[in-house]
């Protein structure tokens, strides 16, 4: 073999390394993007006030469910999204005081006989066209009554710790035993905020 044969023997052989690795991290970022990009909730605007003798709390949350969710919200297995917020005063000597605790919960469901998303809150409910009008509505609080002021004292130093989810307890039960290692239905973000005094 002549020495220009060898050299372009050496020079595709490289290329084709050069190519086999593009494509292989091509693939693995194909998968893995997707993965991470899914399951997740952001929380866009969270806000503790004082206002009309209450602390009152304002969040916007932005979920983006996993294909396993919105396939199993397809085939009609109702959701529950959980907020929960709660006051603790500060105490160097003990653990801290829980002053106050609430909770909302948000049940969404598809309904196939009239292809509307039904999303009740309590003894409420009311339809939408698309699981993403729905969702926004089950994601958001507008002042929300976490506690009267007067139960907060002078001096004193307090803070929120705030929870949204994605609530598996509430799924049927065959199905939390079979959800209970996958991270396609952990979704959750959490908040805690100091109060000014």
């Amino acid at each position: 073999m002549t020495h220009a044969a060898r050299t372009t023997a050496a020079t595709c052989h490289r290329v084709a390394r050069a190519v086999i690795g593009a494509l292989l991290l091509l693939l693995w970022l194909g998968v893995a993007a997707p993965a991470r990009a899914e399951g997740s909730i952001d929380l866009t605007t969270f806000d503790v006030s004082r206002a009309d003798g209450a602390l009152l709390l304002d969040f916007v949350a932005k979920p983006v469910l996993s294909k396993a969710v919105e396939d199993a919200m397809q085939r009609g297995v109702p959701v529950y999204f959980v907020a929960q917020a709660a006051l603790y005063r500060s105490r160097w000597y003990w653990r801290d005081e829980r002053i106050a605790r609430v909770t909302r919960t948000w049940r969404l469901s598809y309904q196939p006989l009239t292809s509307n998303w039904r999303l009740g809150f309590g003894t409420l409910s009311q339809s939408y066209p698309s699981a993403e009008e729905a969702l926004d509505m089950a994601a958001r609080a507008s002042r929300w009554k976490l506690a009267d002021t007067d139960q907060l004292e002078l001096g004193e130093r307090y803070y929120v710790e705030f929870s949204y989810r994605l609530d598996n307890n509430q799924l049927p039960r065959p199905m939390q035993l079979d959800l209970a290692a996958q991270s396609d239905w952990q979704l959750s973000v959490e908040r805690k905020v100091k109060l000014e005094p």
